[in-house]
């Protein structure tokens, strides 16, 4: 029997780590209104899929938790104002109605939407602030489409890279299981597709945890180190204020701790 490296990652974080997976029950909201939710996205599911044996999604902890307010008619239930990545944690907005979506994406169209992750990455970095501005293009290498590229490592002449730029500070250095590791803020400017992870990366400090982006090499930490921690929309409908918890802190990851 073979098994895929998804189903790989899991049990092995599952046996080495502190690996919970979500539940269709498993939903967290930090905020709800007439016009808008905003949950806290459990790290490594879907925000939805159009694959039926996907039964595992954020749309789907939605409709079973509010089912009076599925919209049959949309695709996947609900309308997502902005994504987040599989493996990445934290504040997800969704609108409950046109017109509050409508005001949310003007809003992420404009860039007046602030947002703040949180991460740990390997290594303790030198510098205490930067700034990165590295385009970000599709990797069209065979067997790795379903990865991106900075723009200067894999640019060709049919897929055009886009601008992107985070401001990165450093908060805690510290070992996360006995190896050296810091804790970021990150500040995007843009929000490209795999983007925090990659301008980590070229600063030589990848993600914990990152499988993607670590040749499959770093699964023993029970998942990726990234966190949606804070989403101000100021929407004309509602301004959404929104903050999800750290979970990168010693009391929550014994693994994690704090150089002093």
């Amino acid at each position: 029997m073979k098994f895929g490296w998804s189903f790989c990652r899991r049990f092995y974080r599952t046996v080495h780590g502190m690996y919970k997976p979500a539940s269709l029950d498993d939903l967290v909201v930090i905020h709800k209104s007439s016009n808008f939710i905003v949950v806290n996205k459990h790290y490594d599911i879907k925000i939805n899929s159009d694959d039926e044996t996907d039964e595992l999604t954020v749309a789907n902890q939605l409709a079973k938790k509010f089912p009076d307010l599925v919209e049959d008619g949309l695709a996947h239930y609900f309308r997502f104002t902005h994504r987040l990545d599989y493996s990445t944690s934290g504040a997800l907005c969704i609108a409950l109605h046109k017109k509050a979506s409508s005001s949310a994406q003007k809003m992420f169209q404009k860039r007046e939407v602030q947002k703040e992750y949180l991460a740990l990455v390997r290594g303790h970095m030198t510098v205490d602030h930067v700034v990165v501005e590295r385009g970000i293009c599709p990797n069209s290498e065979e067997g790795f489409t379903h990865m991106m590229c900075l723009s200067e490592d894999g640019e060709t002449k049919d897929v055009k890279a886009r601008s992107a730029k985070t401001e990165i500070v450093v908060l805690q250095r510290g070992y996360y299981d006995g190896d050296p590791a810091t804790k970021l803020r990150l500040l995007p400017f843009t929000g490209r597709r795999h983007q925090l992870r990659l301008h980590c990366l070229s600063l030589g400090h990848p993600i914990v945890g990152d499988y993607t982006y670590s040749n499959r090499m770093d699964t023993k930490p029970y998942r990726m180190m990234l966190h949606s921690h804070k989403l101000h929309i100021p929407s004309n409908i509602e301004d959404i204020d929104a903050t999800a918890p750290d979970p990168f802190t010693s009391e929550y990851d014994p693994k994690w701790v704090v150089d002093t």
